[in-house]
């Protein structure tokens, strides 16, 4: 069984964060160990608390799960502090295994996730070590200063952020208002533009996490890049296709859909 090594906040309605991630990992049939970085309280209707772990905290559940289980890929999302970010990029400093890095920088419900001063520090201290960065377009703008909204721009944008330091760079068009979604990844073996129909849906809390997650389930098993990008993204689709409806606000996937083998619908 693979073994995929979570660092990310958790989030108590289940839909994103941690909670989310366990779930993803589970449905592609990957063991997932946990370094929590903060507990929030929220729902489908947004983010009420967030506390913050100790970095030594982080640190030590992350060693913890290393140095005992093992890792065949991590995954990162919300980090929260400067202090997390330099715990985190010297404990998997030494890993050689597959790193998915989601910049988790604002919620859903528009709360700062990470101080604009730490963001530098992501990008300088955990870029390097990413195999791969998984923006959105807010972060993608969080990030350059750039709203790519053509192919074009989001290649553009991508090779950008490998050129701070990414093995790899997948712009998500999610937020696009366009009926004909779009996602370009561009890594060493070239462009890939990964095209999905848009849903009619509010239920899409956590489909960054989700996304993240079954890329780097992928990667763990042995995917190469662009097979697991396509097989995250047939699975995230089915998985707001058949969303439970729960909630008031933006519900929860439905993160027991199956994945097909290799990406296709």
């Amino acid at each position: 069984m693979k073994r995929l090594l979570v660092i990310a906040g958790s989030d108590s309605g289940g839909g994103a964060g941690i909670q989310a991630d366990i779930k993803t990992a589970a449905a592609f049939g990957v063991y997932t160990m946990t370094a929590i970085t903060a507990v929030t309280a929220q729902n489908t209707r947004g983010l009420s608390a967030l506390k913050l772990m100790p970095a030594k905290l982080v640190a030590a559940q992350i060693r913890a799960c290393r140095d005992d289980i093992g890792v065949d890929a991590v995954k990162i999302g919300m980090l929260g502090s400067a202090a997390i970010i330099r715990a985190v990029a010297r404990e998997i400093a030494g890993l050689n295994v597959p790193v998915v890095l989601d910049p988790v920088l604002v919620s859903s419900s528009g709360q700062r996730l990470l101080p604009e001063a730490a963001v530098t520090l992501l990008k300088s201290a955990l870029f390097p070590l990413a195999s791969l960065v998984t923006p959105n377009l807010p972060e993608t703008h969080a990030l350059l200063g750039t709203h790519p909204r053509t192919r074009k721009g989001r290649t553009s944008a991508a090779r950008r952020l490998i050129e701070l330091g990414a093995g790899a760079a997948l712009i998500k068009g999610g937020h696009s208002t366009k009926s004909v979604l779009e996602d370009v990844l561009v890594w060493p073996g070239g462009t890939v533009s990964v095209r999905g129909t848009r849903l009619k849906t509010r239920h899409t809390h956590g489909t960054g996490c989700t996304y993240a997650t079954a890329i780097a389930c992928g990667l763990a098993s042995g995917l190469e890049l662009p097979e697991a990008v396509r097989r995250a993204h047939s699975y995230l689709h089915g998985a707001i296709r058949t969303a439970p409806g729960l909630g008031q606000g933006h519900g929860p996937l439905n993160h027991g859909f199956a994945p097909t083998p290799r990406g296709r619908r």
